[in-house]
């Protein structure tokens, strides 16, 4: 009797099966029945039935930002240094669709030949995302996306090396003035870390109302509701979009309504909505650099059904500042910030306001606007600034 039988014949049990129950089952198969080889089965049936298995372990490495499992023979974590390939196997590719069918499930949704890929937040908060094989090689593959166990405050952005102290205080700033803000950078960059910590620093009396796709904004803040969209069930009915989302959030008093990530038509309502006199609206977006925004946000407004010279009018009215992150060799930082500004055909560009590389910060043109928009009195970003750290005179979170 092989381990599919014994597990199939425990299955019928109905019930959660006992150390005699496993013995019996091994015993009944012609198998050596020892203490070990029954302690054995059952953590793997406990593996299998809790939590995400035999990646399970792999939860308690710190910093772990990531798993991505490669068909049964190639599982790594990332703990912000990039991949590394760990000794966990899966037995077959079957075990690592089982596990893929079971976490789906568990979240509601369907994973399956007709319906072969899924994206969606576990009951632990992890962001989890499968392809089957078929449409994927090697087999099977596994993403899971570890949240912060203990969310980052800008102060330790700072002390990490990812942010400059005097831009510190800038995005201080941005968050005190009620600046509406973009995050941009690309995947796995730290833009809704970065977006996490700056809502932490916002007044306690304020309301967040936050938009997801798939929840992964965790502010420390006390007074946050999160709103998550969802997908049809089998019948087809159910579903509720981003763009729903944000229109009901416009009816729950928000102080400050935060689009977790913009990637679709959601962004025509987000700008009607900072349209509307929402100030200190904010959200993310995949973009290469803040000069990149604008042509991205373009695209996404064409889903939405707005034209090119709808969607400029409506993002120059609506956003005022655009900061990017990136990842360079595992580490994050916060290395650009631009304003929006519109040239004399309404097309919207964003202006560099500044540039660090980690050692250098750097002014850019439109640093006197960005100084403008944050109230900054001395009129001035980063001029008093450069490798060698000087501290710039500009207090933190204090608005002249």
């Amino acid at each position: 009797m092989t381990d599919i039988d014994v597990r199939a014949r425990l299955a019928l049990l109905g019930r959660s099966p006992t150390a005699a129950d496993i013995a019996e089952a091994l015993r009944s198969g012609g198998r050596i029945v020892s203490d070990v080889a029954v302690m054995a089965l059952q953590q793997e049936l406990v593996q299998d039935c809790e939590g995400i298995g035999v990646l399970e372990p792999l939860l308690d490495t710190p910093g772990l930002t990531d798993i991505l499992v490669n068909g049964p023979d190639r599982v790594y974590m990332d703990c912000g240094r990039g991949p590394v390939l760990t000794p966990i196997r899966f037995s077959s590719a079957e075990d690592v669709r089982r596990l893929g069918v079971r976490l789906a499930a568990s979240a509601g949704r369907r994973l399956d030949d007709g319906s072969p890929f899924v994206d969606a937040r576990l009951g632990n908060g992890l962001r989890f995302h499968a392809v089957l094989e078929g449409i994927c090689e090697p087999g099977p593959c596994l993403s899971l996306r570890v949240p912060a166990r203990n969310p980052l405050s800008m102060a330790d952005w700072e002390s990490s090396g990812g942010l400059h102290p005097h831009v510190r205080a800038v995005l201080e700033r941005v968050v005190d003035a009620k600046v509406s803000f973009l995050i941009c950078g690309g995947t796995g960059s730290g833009k809704t870390t970065l977006l996490a910590s700056m809502l932490s620093a916002v007044p306690e009396a304020e309301r967040i109302v936050v938009v997801e796709d798939s929840r992964e904004l965790d502010p420390a803040h006390p007074h946050v509701v999160r709103l998550e969209s969802r997908p049809c069930n089998t019948e087809g009915a159910g579903l509720v979009t981003m763009s729903d989302l944000v229109r009901q959030a416009l009816r729950m008093r928000p102080d400050r309504l935060v689009v977790g990530e913009v990637r679709g038509a959601e962004l025509r309502d987000m700008l009607q909505a900072l349209n509307t006199g929402h100030e200190g609206g904010c959200g993310t977006v995949h973009a290469n650099s803040v000069v990149d925004v604008p042509a991205r946000l373009e695209a996404l407004a064409a889903l939405g059904g707005l034209s090119r010279a709808a969607a400029h009018a409506q993002i120059a009215a609506a956003l005022s500042v655009a900061i990017h992150v990136t990842c360079v060799g595992g580490r994050r930082r916060v290395s650009q910030i631009g304003v929006f500004r519109s040239d004399e055909r309404g097309m919207v560009c964003v202006e560099q306001a500044w540039a660090w590389d980690g050692v250098r910060l750097q002014e850019g043109p439109g640093a006197e606007e960005l100084a403008r928009k944050i109230h900054l009195s001395d009129g001035r970003l980063a001029g008093q600034w450069s490798a060698d750290g000087q501290r710039s005179p500009l207090p933190a979170r204090a608005l002249p």
